[in-house]
């Protein structure tokens, strides 16, 4: 595949993989060319006005309301179709990594693609002393997240109204949340609950990053931040995300001896 054609794909997948979460709707945006989308439960990114229209024009977004859009059923079989070609394709170029996820079984290892998450590009990177910028458990941490986000966003391919979930909108024929699996209504929950845990100032930047697949540099234009700031907020974005994740590996562990109201506080054991 060309490398035009490439990036114009991967530019439409990332609409697509929005969308799939609920629909969205669309502003106008500081830079020409550009418009905004924004979601209530996932946030805001920022795509070009032609990749837009190219996918309404396919019939894969339809537009509705006051500029409201949200994904056909032609898109989200079409967002199911790349998922389903690219696995083979990343297997061959050695670019599928391994991150953690919950199963009804408890912790497992899935495939994930490395080179396409902005964490890959900070893990390479050194501090003054030589050590990698974010360890391993911060950037599982991320991938961690990004797996559920995934695995959880993966289900519309069944024809699912994601509409229909949550607020008890009006949705439509098929929209009912049991025709979800329980892995997936699982790995939502679980996003949900990480998302909370680091709190809303953090909770945009590691959607942006770790499952919009946002580079810093278009971070920190969007938000108005000064240059290689976001790195920084970044680091300590996914250090909550890993105290978050850490009392189910603990408890796994047996290092801690009681996990009780809000106000408690555990006691490690003695040797």
């Amino acid at each position: 595949m060309p490398l035009v054609r490439r990036a114009v794909d991967k530019v439409r997948l990332r609409i697509l993989r929005f969308l799939a979460g609920g629909e969205a709707h669309v502003e106008e945006a500081a830079q020409r060319g550009r418009v905004r989308m924004r979601s209530d439960r996932l946030g805001v990114i920022s795509v070009e006005v032609t990749s837009l229209d190219v996918l309404v024009e396919a019939n894969c977004i339809e537009r509705f309301g006051d500029g409201m859009v949200r994904l056909t059923e032609t898109g989200r079989a079409a967002y199911a179709r790349f998922r389903e070609t690219e696995r083979p394709l990343l297997l061959q170029r050695g670019e599928l990594g391994v991150a953690t996820v919950e199963t009804d079984d408890g912790p497992r290892a899935a495939a994930v693609n490395i080179r396409e998450s902005p964490l890959f590009k900070l893990a390479r990177l050194k501090d003054r002393n030589g050590r990698p910028f974010l360890d391993a458990v911060l950037f599982g941490a991320g991938e961690r997240l990004r797996s559920d986000y995934t695995r959880g966003l993966l289900v519309p391919r069944l024809g699912v109204n994601w509409d229909s979930l949550g607020g008890g909108g009006s949705g439509g024929p098929g929209g009912s949340p049991l025709d979800l699996t329980d892995a997936a209504l699982a790995a939502r929950a679980r996003v949900d609950r990480a998302i909370e845990a680091v709190g809303p100032e953090l909770a945009g930047l590691l959607l942006d990053v770790c499952c919009f697949l946002k580079g810093l540099e278009t971070v920190e234009a969007e938000r108005g931040w000064p240059v290689r700031s976001a790195k920084v907020v970044l680091k300590a974005a996914l250090s909550a995300l890993a105290r978050h994740y850490a009392p189910e590996t603990r408890r796994q562990t047996g290092r801690i001896l009681h996990w009780g109201a809000s106000d408690y506080r555990p006691r490690t054991a003695r040797p």
